[in-house]
This record gives C-alpha cells, sequence and structure tokens, in this order.
C-alpha cells in the first residue's frame, strides 16, 4: 500500500505518461524526465503485483523498458559526444545501474513463474547501460 501511495505521488512530479516526456524539446531533459518515469513505473509495476493486478505491473514494466530506452535514444539524438560531454551519460549511467539493481528486487519479490517480465526488462535496461559506459569509455575513431 505504502509503495502504491509513493508511485501516486511521484508520478505528477516527473510526468504524467511517456507520451508527455516525448514531446519534450529539449533532449537533455527528456532524457532526464524518461528515467525519473522508469523509476516511478518501477514503483507502480511493484504496487501493482502486490496489489495481486498481474496486467498492470506488465504494462508499467514495459512502460520502464520504453522509458530507459527513450533515455537512450535522446542522448544520441542529442548529437553530442559522451567522452566530451559526458554530463547527462554519466547521470543515465548511474540512474540505470541503480534501476537494475531494483529491478532485481522487484524480480526476487515476484513468483518464479512471473519473473521472466523483470528479467526482460532487466536485460533491456542492461543493454542501454552497456551502450552508456561504451560511449563514455570508448575513443573517438578517426
Amino acid at each position: 500500500m505504502r509503495w502504491l501511495a509513493l508511485a501516486l505521488l511521484s508520478l505528477p512530479l516527473c510526468a504524467a505518461d511517456l507520451a508527455s516526456v516525448r514531446q519534450e524539446p529539449n533532449l537533455e531533459r527528456r532524457s532526464q524526465l524518461a528515467l525519473e518515469y522508469a523509476g516511478a513505473a518501477l514503483v507502480t509495476a511493484r504496487a501493482e503485483y502486490q496489489a495481486g493486478n498481474a496486467e498492470k505491473s506488465a504494462a508499467a514494466i514495459n512502460e520502464a523498458g520504453d522509458a530507459v530506452e527513450l533515455t537512450w535514444q535522446s542522448l544520441l539524438d542529442n548529437g553530442k559526444e559522451a567522452r566530451r560531454d559526458p554530463k547527462y551519460f554519466k547521470r543515465a549511467e548511474l540512474a540505470t545501474r541503480q534501476l537494475l539493481r531494483r529491478i532485481e528486487g522487484l524480480a526476487e519479490a515476484m513468483s518464479y513463474q512471473d519473473r521472466p517480465l523483470a528479467e526482460k526488462l532487466r536485460d533491456r535496461v542492461s543493454a542501454v547501460h552497456d551502450d552508456l559506459v561504451n560511449a563514455l569509455m570508448s575513443k573517438k575513431r578517426k
């Protein structure tokens, strides 16, 4: 119950839905809003799962994955190099690392039959995290 209240309170602070995040013209701000939305979607997924609403939990899990991928795409579309201007790339890398820990906790709280949803989300977020790390650590090719 506490998680549901937290989810309902945090959603208006970051964004009403993912479509409104996509409307943000500033790509760096869009990446930040998408990460905040992903965190709120994870809270909602956990609360809905604990309440017994498997469909709503699955929808929130998919929204979280879409939000993380929107973060990566926004940073790519920005046109800045991660090595030269790492501020938002590093923030996204740290946030996705934290999301991965939270996804592991969610997976452990789920029953064995429902875990593939969380594992699929973990794979999506892990791929974006790996892309962020590679962008930050790789040298520019000549």
